[in-house]
């Protein structure tokens, strides 16, 4: 009873510093149109002020009228990207479409089309002569770092080849790229039946028909009133603390201040037609739970009205995400799943912090896109009853499971990059699967004993091995170690869990030695010396700017610019009231930090609330572990004190799965705390709960607390199951 009170008076608390981080928040305004007023023959350079787009340059274009009163855009120098949006298509300004018996340039040479059409662009440079089809150039030696995707496209060439365009620039002669000149120089891509080059050259670009101008990562619907063209920005749009800016005389800004409870017409129409349909799901004969419905229904609507640039005001993600917390906690609550409460409040106040303290509108989507998320997840999996499922068809569902992960695994590494692919990181769900997929053959495995069963065994783990080889292939491509990271320290934690569950003492002594000598390299590695560093081949750049970032200017601004912060919030945060002063305030010079948002969001909560608030956070951390083990640890027992196999599997299966999950939880602690405060070189990683990481948050976090709640209330219950069998 005190244990839910002190989380239900914890979680009111930090309700309240939610709404009293709204309330606090300064009035500011942003230009909802932008009016320029052009004549005949004029011309005008329009940049990052006049615009509104912090992204921008301070000269990024330049709009025109003709002669004949026709609107036109060009972009200011070569470096600075400007798109056009025309049909529902971006074109590049400046983009020529090349066309047969047609000279370009690209860089210091030149080259001739000598065909083009639907199908393929032949060109050439002297007695060279190239074909390209949109996914690979011929004749061409393959690149020695050649991903997937190329080397699918020697083999299947043409329709059946991924769209990859040609770059003209750097050393490597290779695949898709013709060097010898300087990087960047141009590309050559093809896009609905055309062949598109976007180089160096100044182009101008129409206006008529066009609908948007991107420039900066900042969208400006465009409409055309005679002399004025009136630009309305969206995404990415700067804030002010006046209503009134100073501007030359031919611009002219419509001010609307920000609206905290605002909801557009049709959003209203879209949330009530939602929740009409989470209401008439609820009542249909599948018995779905009317709160998780409507929670899912509304994750799911807020997240598509935010994608569509209708999003509501802030106030109202947050009710919902009181809405969500509250389901949370309505039942029986394990360690785990209470100190998993705490957390997302922590995290979804330290995000709506960094919203409101960024004099830009994208910062909010972050808090935005995180309560969506919640709710969805939350709504979807909350929906599943504990129950008993037979190890035979378990393993149908997790080798369907094992497939989905590998096939979205694949499309990372041929269409994606290491951000991902299609918006979702892959990598976040292929955690929970190899996770699932090694439990059940652990668990499957560690009670047979009998000769004969041995190939059984290997069957079972054949799967579990090879979906971590492969992941562990698709993740090498990546630029980063992080991920490399994390399977080793998931791969000793299950060892660890499988030697104490099968009691081999001896397994068991030597993975700990192994995890003592991997914590002695890392502090050998970091008094290693540049020089010896310099020596490796393996992500050796990433080791040199953890030992000596001054002397990288770029990658090394990040540590120096997160460890400033960290100092400038000493014990107890920047305002020395450990935040409290400054909720809801302009957060400074600490939203400069690259990535602040997820891989250095630790840097922004020391910088807010201090090494107090942080040791606070950590306990919460600690308690979430701790309550995952301690679940592990009651499902273990009840498969010991199970009286059939079925039964026993189960527990050793939500044994192996809890230890998993505490595993890579633990690994992600473990990085983004080891990046911020650099005791490891600065790895790609969100901080679980903390980060803005939407994939993170829906395809793992909330699987794993979905699977906490199921596996409490199923060895709750098992009892009292047992008890009235027992009766009968």
């Amino acid at each position: 009873m005190m244990a839910r009170f002190a989380l239900l008076a914890s979680l009111a608390l930090l309700a309240a510093l939610q709404a009293l981080c709204l309330w606090r928040a300064p009035a500011v305004w942003q230009p909802s149109a932008i009016s320029v007023t052009l004549k005949p023959g004029e011309s005008m350079v329009l940049g990052r002020h006049e615009l509104a787009a912090p992204q921008a340059a301070e000269r990024h274009l330049v709009l025109g009228r003709g002669a004949d009163g026709r609107w036109s855009i060009r972009r200011f120098g070569n470096e600075h990207a400007l798109l056009v949006q025309r049909d529902g298509h971006d074109i590049g300004v400046g983009n020529v479409v090349l066309k047969t018996g047609q000279d370009f340039h690209a860089g210091r040479a030149s080259f001739h089309v000598e065909r083009a059409d639907a199908s393929a662009l032949t060109f050439s440079s002297g007695q060279r002569r190239w074909r390209y089809d949109g996914s690979s150039v011929s004749p061409q030696l393959p690149c020695p770092d050649a991903h997937l995707a190329a080397r699918w496209n020697r083999l299947m060439p043409g329709l059946l080849g991924f769209a990859r365009p040609v770059v003209f620039g750097g050393s490597l002669h290779c695949d898709n790229r013709l060097g010898g000149m300087a990087p960047g120089s141009a590309t050559i891509a093809r896009a609905n039946g055309q062949f598109i080059l976007a180089g160096d050259g100044i182009g101008e670009e129409p206006l008529a028909g066009a609908s948007a101008v991107i420039a900066g990562h900042t969208r400006l619907d465009l409409t055309i009133d005679a002399d004025t063209i009136v630009l309305r920005p969206s995404r990415h749009v700067a804030l002010f603390s006046a209503a009134q800016v100073a501007l030359p005389p031919q611009v002219r800004w419509q001010m609307t201040p920000r609206q905290l409870w605002s909801v557009a017409p049709a959003s209203a129409w879209w949330i009530g037609l939602a929740m009409a349909v989470a209401l008439g799901l609820a009542r249909l004969r599948c018995k779905l739970q009317l709160a998780p419905c409507l929670l899912a229904v509304g994750g799911l609507t807020l997240s598509l009205l935010q994608r569509g640039g209708t999003a509501p005001g802030i106030a109202i993600y947050l009710l919902l995400e009181w809405a969500t917390l509250a389901y949370l906690v309505r039942a029986r609550l394990s360690l785990a799943l209470a100190a998993a409460v705490l957390l997302l409040a922590a995290g979804l106040l330290a995000q709506l912090e960094l919203g409101l303290g960024g004099l830009e509108s994208s910062w909010l989507r972050h808090f935005q896109k995180s309560v969506a998320l919640l709710a969805m997840g939350v709504g979807l999996l909350f929906q599943l009853r504990p129950g008993t499922v037979s190890p035979t068809r378990m393993e149908w569902l997790l080798a369907g499971v094992a497939a989905l992960a590998l096939l979205a695994l694949a499309l990372q590494v041929a269409l994606g990059s290491e951000t991902g692919v299609f918006d979702v990181q892959p990598v976040e769900f292929a955690k929970v699967a190899l996770t699932a997929l090694a439990a059940h053959c652990l668990a499957i495995g560690i009670g047979w004993h009998r000769r004969h069963d041995a190939r059984r065994w290997l069957r079972l783990a054949a799967p579990a091995l090879l979906f971590a080889a492969l992941l562990g292939v698709a993740l090498v491509q990546v630029d980063d170690f992080s991920p490399l990271i994390l399977l080793a320290v998931w791969s000793v934690a299950m060892a660890l869990a499988y030697a104490l569950a099968a009691r081999k003492w001896l397994l068991g002594g030597a993975v700990a030695t192994l995890g003592l000598l991997v914590a002695i390299g890392i502090g050998y590695l970091h008094g290693g010396g540049v020089l010896q560093i310099a020596q490796w081949g393996f992500y050796a750049d990433r080791f040199m700017v953890w030992i000596d970032p001054a002397r990288h200017p770029h990658t090394g601004q990040q540590l120096l610019l997160g460890a400033h912060a960290i100092g400038a919030g000493g014990w107890f945060g920047s305002d020395q009231w450990l935040g409290l002063a400054s909720l809801g305030q302009e957060a400074g010079a600490v939203m400069h930090v690259p990535q602040v948002q997820d891989d250095f969001a630790a840097s922004f909560f020391l910088n807010r609330h201090g090494l107090a608030g942080a040791l606070a956070l950590w306990a919460l951390q600690a308690l979430f572990l701790a309550g995952l083990l301690q679940g592990a640890a009651r499902a273990l027992a009840a498969s010991g004190a199970a009286r059939d196999f079925r039964h026993a599997w189960q527990g050793r299966f939500h044994c192996f799965v809890l230890c998993g999950g505490a595993a890579f939880v633990f690994g992600h602690f473990l990085l983004s705390w080891g990046t911020n405060l650099a005791i490891l070189p600065i790895m790609g990683q969100p901080m679980s709960f903390l980060s803005a990481g939407g994939s993170h948050l829906l395809f793992f976090i909330c699987p794993l607390l979905a699977f906490c709640a199921i596996s409490a209330q199923s060895f709750e219950e098992k009892p009292s199951c047992q008890s009235m069998s027992s009766t009968k």
